[in-house]
């Protein structure tokens, strides 16, 4: 049997992807793109000016540093043409003739740029010049290098670079690569937008924006040394705050339509994978979770969930679809968006959005770091330009129509909104304690009237976006951010009872009364007929057994059925002696 790929995950880096045999979904085309970009005569000028700087604004985990290194891979001289063996871009003898190869490379990538203080930030910027110029170390040794120019080759590896030597430091590195291997230099700069958007956060945005600003003006806008630069980021920040001058910049962000496929993974491309691997089976959850981006006129998967998903789906076939963008993100942009309810962000446009349903919102690309959270117009951008909206539709006027674009992110704004309800619930004490109470107690009626409240106050749940079962998780996730802040209670999720696993299992020392809660949603709004169902999966699972060896002497068993922001609340109660 034929030894399987091994899947990438994490893995950044063009030539150990491919000299390990990784599996690899071929983006070399984006070569191609590059160096026949748009034939224009204003374009084709430009390239035979070699002075043409290209930015691609994505969403963070879509293979913006895999690209970056293997356009490193392909152009500087050594490259091990090995790697491109049976690629998109080996096809193109003429290409591969002209460039491959054929130009030295600065590679930059500001990614781990994320000092607490600007002095931290900029020693980081520093570092990373310097570990780039180390590559090239055998300069020193270089018989078309004065020794004036071996003595700023050294200084360009000196950890105490000076303010106006760093500035031009890339500017200085690209000149005495040309002098050595002359031929003009590609220049890449992976995540531009790192070090601003920490700096925006800790307080030190103006001194960053500034050492960017005039690196780039030294780097990229009267550069002889310069034929191509490549610059990838986040977000497309305006000409205004760091552009200013490099009027030879051409912006393909998600919107565009050329490199729409260059980052990320097309249906095509992932049902390959799927069979590659044998796992043809979870294409629809694959799809659900992880597909709903549009770039251009493109319909785009997230690469990093999907080769994720695909590596665990290898050791555990029967996995559910994991959360992976949760824990590559803080997610501050969703908390900081549904915050803003009651401040131009309206509950209805909340709930439409997490129904699978589309707002229209009028969109604007170039922002600053510090206009973010100004206004919820700019949340709104943010959002778009991040990855947690896509757009289903556009007038061409900056007017969208937005949705969340799978479940992954919806799963997203549903923890947050939950989060928040939590916060809220626990301001209102008394009527938790007496929703409380009303379950200890088994009234029924003031249990089902308090809820209805709670509920009146989140979002409601009554699309066809999602399954029944993640819809009933919603309420569920309600319930738990109720009961949680009864410090004496044991409140457990999904414990395994009887023959099965309950929904909510409490335990009330104090009272010697355990708890069942069942919750269901009434997709058809029969609310009787699922606490019904519910009160029959709790006496045909056994949960109650649970209760049986423990000092308990009440058992109330209760179906929870929702609908919208309406509930209706079931009981048995079982009275019994533990016996002796």
């Amino acid at each position: 049997m034929t030894k399987l790929l091994s899947l990438p995950v994490g893995i950044e880096n063009f030539e150990k992807l491919r000299e390990n045999s990784y599996y690899y979904v071929d983006k070399t085309g984006l070569i191609k793109q590059l160096l026949n970009v748009d034939k224009t005569r204003l374009i084709e000028l430009l390239l035979e000016q070699q002075n043409e700087i290209t930015l691609f604004t994505r969403p963070r985990r879509f293979g913006k540093s895999l690209n970056m290194s293997m356009l490193k891979a392909f152009f500087e001289p050594g490259t091990d043409k090995a790697s491109f063996v049976e690629t998109y871009i080996s096809q193109n003898s003429a290409i591969c003739e002209k460039y491959m190869g054929k130009f030295p490379v600065i590679s930059i990538s500001f990614k781990g740029v994320s000092g607490n203080d600007y002095e931290t930030a900029r020693s980081m910027v520093i570092g990373e010049i310097n570990r780039e110029t180390r590559r090239y170390q055998a300069l020193l040794s270089s018989d078309r290098l004065t020794e004036n120019d071996k003595v700023l080759f050294k200084h360009l590896m000196d950890l105490t670079m000076e303010e106006g030597f760093l500035s031009n430091s890339l500017y200085t590195l690209a000149q005495l690569l040309q002098k050595h291997f002359q031929q003009r230099v590609i220049i890449l700069i992976d995540e531009y937008d790192v070090p601003l958007a920490k700096a925006n956060e800790l307080g030190y945005y103006d001194k960053m924006l500034l050492l960017i600003r005039r690196i780039f003006e030294q780097t990229l806008k009267t550069n002889d040394s310069l034929h191509l630069a490549v610059l990838t980021g986040c977000l497309r920040v305006s000409r205004e705050s760091i552009f200013t001058g490099l009027n030879n910049t051409k912006i393909y962000s998600i919107t565009d339509v050329r490199f729409a496929e260059s980052f990320g993974f097309t249906d095509e491309e992932v049902q390959k994978m799927l069979s590659y691997y044998g796992l043809e089976r979870h294409y629809p959850d694959v799809k659900d979770w992880y597909d709903g981006y549009r770039f251009g006129n493109a319909d785009i998967y997230c690469p990093w969930d999907v080769i994720n998903y695909c590596s665990d789906l290898l050791n555990d076939p029967t996995l559910a679809p994991q959360n992976y963008w949760l824990n590559t993100s803080g997610n501050d942009i969703v908390r900081h968006f549904i915050h803003k309810m009651g401040k131009g962000v309206t509950k209805a446009q909340l709930e439409q959005l997490v129904e699978g349903r589309e707002v229209t919102k009028e969109i604007h690309q170039e922002l600053t770091y510090t206009d973010l959270y100004t206004s919820v117009d700019n949340i709104w951008s943010i959002l778009f330009t991040t990855g947690y909206l896509t757009k289903r539709s556009s007038d061409g006027n900056n007017i969208y129509q937005l949705a969340i674009p799978n479940m992954e992110i919806r799963d997203i704004f549903v923890k947050q909104i939950l989060k928040l309800f939590k916060e809220d619930v626990g301001k209102d004490g008394a009527a938790l304690q007496a929703f409380c109470h009303a379950l200890e107690a088994g009234n029924v009626k003031d249990a089902e009237h308090l809820f209805s409240a709670y509920l009146a106050k989140t979002i409601s749940i009554r699309d066809t976006f999602v399954r029944n079962s993640l819809k009933e998780n919603f309420y569920h996730g309600i319930l738990l951010g109720i009961l949680g802040y009864k410090e004496n209670w044991d409140v457990r999720s999904n414990r395994e009872a009887g023959e099965g696993f309950g929904d909510i299992i409490v335990e009330i020392e104090d009272s010697s009364i355990g708890l069942i809660l069942e919750i269901k949603y009434a997709e058809n709004g029969d609310l009787e007929q699922s606490c019904e169902n519910a009160l029959r999966q709790i006496a045909d699972k056994k949960y109650a057994d649970i209760f049986y060896d423990e000092d308990l002497h009440t058992i109330r068993k209760y179906a929870i059925s929702c609908y919208k922001k309406r509930c209706k609340i079931m009981l048995i109660t079982e009275n019994w002696e533990p016996s002796c």
